[in-house]
């Protein structure tokens, strides 16, 4: 599957989220036992680990189609990389999504620029980027920070080497969701 399709799969799974009418693909009895012998995920999600923001749900998609990775304010480390690499290399996965949200607290905790201490500070400290960005722009400094927060995570992510960055046919796009609509905007 091209990461074209792969977009457009999850785009038609969030309009059915967001209308109520979700299908719930692929989460039989006999789909779970299909993938005892292996996966191939179409997609990989890159989100917040955030308890709202369940990327199978808001996608409306079932066991084997997503590769997530869930971390607080979506930031990116080698566990995290490495994970992705995997899917891209060994499952052959074309798409990566990051996937910020509305009210993220990661993000909410960076804006001050204050250490908050203990192993949150890892967190908050590579979110501090997308904060500055966000100070030059007009509007709610908290979305946008969101948002510049999964923009550079996503280029940081397209220019990863050796494995990501030479990737035949891989996108990476940025999405915000929306926990009030439960739409997600790709950015």
């Amino acid at each position: 599957m091209t990461a074209k399709e792969a977009l457009e799969l999850l785009k038609e799974g969030n309009a059915r989220y967001v209308a109520g009418t979700p299908e719930h693909p692929n989460t039989s009895v006999a789909r779970r036992n299909d993938l005892t012998n292996g996966q191939s995920p179409f997609a990989i999600v890159l989100s917040c680990a955030d308890s709202r923001v369940a990327p199978e749900l808001l996608f409306d998609r079932g066991l084997g189609e997503l590769f997530v990775i869930r971390v607080a304010g979506n930031v990116i480390d080698d566990h995290a990389i490495g994970s992705i690499e995997y899917a891209v290399a060994h499952l052959n996965t074309k798409l990566i999504v990051v996937l910020g949200h509305e009210s993220c607290g990661a993000v909410g905790a960076s804006l001050s620029g204050e250490d908050p201490g203990a192993h949150i500070g890892s967190i908050t400290s590579k979110i501090q980027p997308a904060v500055a960005k966000a100070k030059t722009q007009e509007g709610d400094l908290l979305t946008n920070a969101v948002k510049e927060n999964a923009k550079m995570v996503g280029e940081a992510l397209a220019a990863s080497e050796p494995i990501l960055a030479t990737a035949e046919g891989l996108e990476v796009v940025s999405g915000y969701y929306k926990l009030s609509t439960g739409e997600v905007d790709f950015l």
